[in-house]
């Protein structure tokens, strides 16, 4: 029976309100947007209309995502995130001693790997090296830039750290280490901040005050590591070298992915991103065509840098009793877990090659794995008006859908509202903007698929030609890959095929490989790879052995 527009457009009216009505009376106070404007709401929610070219919510998504986690902030390694945190009571940390058995009184860096650590354990082979374990005895204040935020290299890694220190970036001062922890502690030394957490090849620390927060569990004079680092490149040399640092790297893969780091507790309400663009506008244009690795804090403006560094004072002096206490790396790794692997399946289906013969039943199985996506969120009075469906179809008929999916994840977090920190709304929106064009592709797909009949609980009444479904799936094809694209998420990048037991997925981590200071670059009798290849630039995963001979 084919329903007239009128018709249809009230029994979706009454319907939806009916499903709403059912699922709301847990709460004795829901908005009251969440009920009105059913109608003439859904004309809001175009299946054809993507995310804007400047959007970033997206980007603060898959940042905030990603915090202490290696893999990520390897393969992004130019931070735009600036947090505090805090590293609890019983905390392991190391520090290998650079010169005798003296123990650190001021400034100076830890670890959270004592196979890190190790790096910097000097001595000669007759002596030893002295190696010190340290324990956390009350909760200590930090703050954590994000990125590969210990690597010296001068195309932006270190940004973040020299405007908070120097409230301007400094690319001379790449090796000034030095300068930097003195001036970082000093600024710190306002907020009652004693660390801060940067990502070399593993999670570092640089401590402001050895004599508060900690005491030592051991000082271990121990077997000295039969290699130094090298001045001016960072790289290990001597007979035990690529063996270190193997396991320098290999260690740091423990915190690879989520839930990354756990020994540093961030606080999410408090988060400040230069992907904020009422924050930061200045940045705004400067990223506008370029890809998410090209993305650089240089070029922001004075008015910029002081609202940031405001952002973060406030940040810092905020009591924890203000915030929501909405558990937000949760609320975000949910909707990682809820689409990840389900959208790289159904890129993979959509990659696969097929005959005329088998095309059909392979569109049905693709068409079978959207509507698992959006079984939660598939309104019943949204089906359709009809069963005779074509190609020629639209899928405004979609849209509750859409809305369904696209709003269901922040709905009750939205309702919160003026009880929100700033960061909090910012991650709000993140979560807003990143499902709403999830839910968008994802409705677009299977509306489609309704519409071109491959769908097997609405037939059509004849099967559709082989030309329509190649162009169907040629659509799709398009839309996932762009979605994935766009989301941009670490967790779809990984050795393929999958790396053997001897073996580990490696993403080429600074220093090994990269551009260095020194006069004499690189020679063919080097152990580590040719940076004027350009490995470094553009990181893709690869496997390398977990014995000698090593190579990275």
């Amino acid at each position: 029976m084919l329903f007239t527009r009128k018709a249809a457009a009230v029994w979706l009216s009454l319907a939806f309100q009916r499903v709403l009505t059912a699922q709301i009376p847990l709460s004795s106070h829901a908005p009251s947007s969440f009920y009105s404007g059913i109608e003439s709401d859904l004309g809001q929610w175009n299946l054809d209309e993507g995310p804007a070219v400047n959007a970033t919510g997206h980007l603060v998504f898959e940042t905030a995502n990603s915090l202490l986690q290696h893999w990520a902030n390897t393969r992004h390694r130019i931070g735009h995130t600036i947090i505090p945190g805090t590293i609890p009571v019983g905390t392991l940390l190391y520090h290998g001693v650079l010169f005798g058995p003296h123990l650190p009184t001021a400034m100076n860096w830890v670890s959270v790997e004592p196979d890190h650590s190790m790096l910097f354990c000097r001595g000669k082979i007759e002596t030893g090296c002295w190696h010190l374990t340290l324990a956390v005895t009350r909760p200590m204040k930090v703050l954590y830039f994000d990125g590969n935020s210990a690597a010296k290299i001068p195309e932006g890694t270190l940004d973040t750290q020299d405007l908070v220190a120097w409230s301007k970036m400094k690319p001379e001062w790449v090796w000034n280490e030095g300068q930097r922890i003195r001036d970082l502690c000093k600024w710190g030394e306002k907020h009652g901040v004693n660390g801060f957490v940067r990502m070399e090849m593993n999670f570092e620390i640089m401590i402001c005050n050895f004599t508060s927060h900690m005491e030592v569990v051991s000082f271990a004079n121990i077997e000295t590591t039969r290699f130094y680092i090298e001045r001016g490149t960072g790289l290990p040399v001597g007979p035990d070298a690529m063996r270190h640092a193997f396991e320098s790297v290999h260690c740091a893969s423990w915190r690879e992915n989520n839930p990354g780091e756990t020994r540093i507790i961030l606080d999410f309400s408090e988060l400040v991103s230069f992907y904020d663009t009422a924050l930061v506008p200045s940045l705004v244009p400067r990223r506008l065509g370029l890809e998410r690795g090209d993305h650089r804090v240089g070029g922001i403006s004075p008015e910029d840098v002081e609202r940031v560094q405001d952002r973060l004072a406030q940040a810092l002096a905020r009591p924890p009793s203000v915030t929501s206490g909405i558990d937000w790396k949760t609320v975000l790794r949910v909707v990682v877990d809820r689409y990840a692997s389900r959208l790289e399946f159904i890129q993979h289906l959509l990659n696969l090659s097929l005959d005329d013969e088998s095309i059909f039943d392979h569109a049905q199985q693709i068409q079978r794995q959207l509507r698992t996506v959006l079984l939660p969120y598939t309104v019943f009075a949204a089906l359709p008006p009809n069963t005779s469906v074509s190609a020629n179809a639209t899928n405004s008929w979609a849209a509750p859908v859409f809305r369904e999916c696209a709003t269901t994840q922040a709905a009750s977090i939205a309702y919160r509202g003026t009880t929100l920190t700033p960061s909090e709304r910012l991650l709000l929106q993140a979560v807003r903007e990143t499902t709403h064009e999830i839910c968008r592709v994802v409705t677009k797909m299977w509306a489609s698929g309704m519409n071109f009949g491959v769908d097997v609980f609405y037939p059509p009444e004849q099967r559709p030609e082989v030309d329509h479904i190649h162009a169907l799936i040629g659509e799709w094809k398009e839309d996932v890959t762009h979605l994935i694209s766009w989301l941009d998420w670490s967790v779809w990048v990984k050795c393929r095929p999958a790396c053997g037991l001897e073996e580990m997925c490696y993403l080429p981590t600074w220093p090994y490989g990269f551009p260095t200071t020194r006069a004499a670059q690189w020679d063919s009798g080097s152990l580590w790879p040719d940076p004027n290849k350009g490995e470094w630039k553009r990181l893709q995963p690869k496997c390398i052995r977990r014995l000698e001979p090593y190579s990275f």
